[in-house]
Parts: structure tokens; C-alpha cells; sequence
């Protein structure tokens, strides 16, 4: 990844930090978004900056139809280019479905899946061929284990409809457009000691929660050399979730 710029949305903590950090590790410069935790964001980007590599962090909100393309434009323009985009942010809602109103239908479409869109969009104007869109997806696109998951589950298998067109819209160019599904993961929104935790760990086929690192390497195969002939495909890394 030496030389590469990488942009990862919705990058002050969990999976968005550690991919972050990989990505540098790997010798990526990285831009990072993040909504509210600027303290957090700032963190990621000391992290970054203690490998060797470029680090700066934008305040934009994924739902907003002018920050979510704005962020990539920046990012290109202050790093000099981008090679890498890892769609991170989103939202999760869960409730029953009586209780979901068209409010939260709007907010959660409009960060998990407009918001990628326009970010999808905006990094393909500005990369050279042979770049690289990875979303982060959900498992709960390919099992939903129980009630209340209804709208979160339709706004990311929503992702998987657009990385397989991305993919063929764009591999004239040698783009990839691949999406990861990680499984219940240890962040702070689901930490494994949280009310749930017992049961989403019951779900797995490994009986564990995965640790945000292991989601990281994903996105760094597919990031790097090594991802270049894989596209418009969808990887789980969910600990048996979906077996």
C-alpha cells in the first residue's frame, strides 16, 4: 500500500479506527470521517501519523447530501489523489417493527445507503484505475437471527445490490467494488459484554465475538495487490454466522 491514499468513513472508533490504522500500517496515507467524536477521530489520527504515514480527519455526516461527497473531495485534495475508499459509516436501528417511524426509515437510508452511494460516486470521478470501493455490509444481510432487525437488515443488503453494480460499472477501469459482512463484532455500539452479547455469540459457529482487527485485514486484502481480481463479491467475516 505504499504511496496510497485511503479514505475511511465513519472512522473515530471500532472498525472504522482499526481499519484505519491498518491501512497505514500497510503504508497507506488516511483520511478519516467521523460525525460527533471528534476526540476520538483525533486519536485515530495520532495512531496514524505514529506509523510514518499522512493522517488527517474531516467532520461529516454520512446522512447529508452535500458532506457525504464533499468528505471525498477533500480528502483527494488534501492527500494528493485516492486509491482506496472503505464506506464504514452507518447507523444502527433496532426495534420492533410497529415502533419504527418514517423518521428513523429516512436517517437510517439516508446514512447507510445514500450516503455510500454518494461517496461511491464522488471517489470514482477522482481515482485513477485499478482503485479500490469497499463497503462494510452486515451479517444480518444474509441471516437475520431474530425480530426487530427489519429496517437495519434492508438498509445493508441494500449495500450488496450497489458493490455488484459498482462492480460491473466500473471494472472497465480495473475498479473493484467489493463488500465485507462482519458478524457481531466487539465496538462500543456492540460490545461483547453488552445486554445481547450472550445471544448474538450464540449465533456463531465459532461461539466468539470477533475483534475489530480481524475485520481491518479483511478490508487490507482487498485493499492491497492482493484483492485486484476480486470484485463485485461479498465476504463474510462473521464467525459462522450465516453457516
Amino acid at each position: 500500500m505504499d504511496g496510497k491514499v485511503a479514505l475511511v468513513t465513519g472512522a473515530s472508533r471500532g472498525i472504522g479506527a482499526a481499519t484505519a490504522v491498518r491501512l497505514a500500517r500497510a503504508g497507506a496515507d488516511v483520511a478519516i470521517t467521523y460525525a460527533t467524536d471528534e476526540d476520538g477521530a483525533q486519536e485515530v489520527v495520532r495512531a496514524v501519523r505514529a506509523t510514518g504515514r499522512r493522517a488527517l480527519a474531516l467532520r461529516a455526516d454520512a446522512g447529508d447530501v452535500r458532506e457525504a461527497a464533499q468528505a471525498v473531495a477533500e480528502a483527494a485534495d488534501l492527500l494528493g489523489g485516492l486509491d482506496v475508499l472503505v464506506n464504514n459509516a452507518g447507523v444502527g436501528l433496532i426495534g420492533p417493527l410497529e415502533t419504527i417511524t418514517a423518521a428513523d426509515v429516512d436517517r437510517v437510508l439516508a446514512v447507510n445507503v445514500r450516503g455510500v452511494y454518494l461517496a461511491s460516486q464522488a471517489a470514482a470521478a477522482r481515482m485513477q484505475d485499478g482503485s479500490r470501493i469497499i463497503t462494510v455490509g452486515s451479517c444480518m444481510t444474509q441471516r437475520v437471527p431474530g425480530p426487530g432487525g427489519t429496517l437495519y437488515a434492508m438498509s445493508k443488503s441494500a449495500l450488496t445490490g450497489l458493490t455488484k453494480a459498482l462492480a460491473r460499472e466500473l471494472g472497465g477501469r480495473g475498479i473493484t467494488a467489493n463488500i465485507i459482512h462482519p458478524g457481531p463484532v466487539d465496538t462500543a455500539m456492540n460490545p461483547a459484554d453488552g445486554p445481547y452479547a450472550e445471544g448474538q455469540r450464540a449465533g456463531t459457529a465459532l461461539g466468539r465475538y470477533g475483534h475489530p482487527d480481524e475485520i481491518a485485514e479483511a478490508v487490507l486484502y482487498l485493499a492491497a495487490d492482493s484483492g485486484a481480481y476480486v470484485t463485485g463479491t461479498e465476504l463474510s467475516v462473521d464467525g459462522g454466522h450465516a453457516a
